[in-house]
């Protein structure tokens, strides 16, 4: 085995563990059928451009995050499980008032179907 091998396996498990570590809390939730559960990026900055302080009521909330779990995917009325296209750990884009909030340990967290995400990012 090369060394060169080996250093990338190595980081290969060390990359699994943090992620595994970094989802660990929406793992305790299991989304079911065609759900999946989105960690929303960070809000915008609070000021305008200008200077001018964006009360919390009028900021947008925003419409990208991270799949931190996926359900197993759609049924057909003939029972047959459509894969979910959405992967743990990719960005997507859904929309504007899609799913249900949902907060464990302090970190907020969307619940939304896979059809209310328009976009994978990258």
């Amino acid at each position: 085995m090369c060394p060169h091998h080996s250093f990338k396996q190595s980081n290969d498990r060390t990359l699994k563990s943090l992620l595994r570590r970094r989802y660990s809390v929406a793992l305790n939730l299991t989304p079911l059928g065609d759900r999946v559960i989105i960690e929303p990026a960070d809000e915008e900055a609070s000021t305008s451009s200008g200077g001018i302080i964006i009360p919390d009521t009028a900021k947008e909330k925003p419409q990208q995050g991270s799949v931190v779990a996926a359900g197993p995917g759609r049924t057909t009325d003939e029972g047959k499980v459509i894969d979910m296209p959405v992967k743990i750990g990719q960005t997507v884009i859904y929309s504007k008032y899609a799913g249900t909030e949902y907060a464990e340990d302090g970190t907020d967290y969307l619940i939304v179907r896979e059809s209310d995400i328009l976009a994978i990012v990258g």
